[in-house]
């Protein structure tokens, strides 16, 4: 089985599997990779959760998915 089905930042953060702060991680593995997927899907966010996170921040990004837990 190939890491492609390694689940994504959000849908682990929903499961409570990780830190909401472990978004910060996974930008910068991001940043460093050579995935071809945009920072948005790489973390598993939809349109609305990345725009409330780059137009207001951290706290709001988190709050949103707080909402879907």
């Amino acid at each position: 089985m190939t890491e492609n089905s390694e689940k994504k930042f959000k849908e682990k953060y929903l499961a409570g599997e990780i830190e909401f702060e472990e978004i910060d991680d996974y930008s910068q593995e991001w940043g460093f990779s050579d995935n071809t997927e945009t920072l948005r899907e790489y973390l598993g966010l939809n349109v609305e959760e990345e725009d409330a996170w780059i137009s207001i921040g951290d706290e709001k990004l988190k709050e949103l998915l707080d909402k879907q837990r």
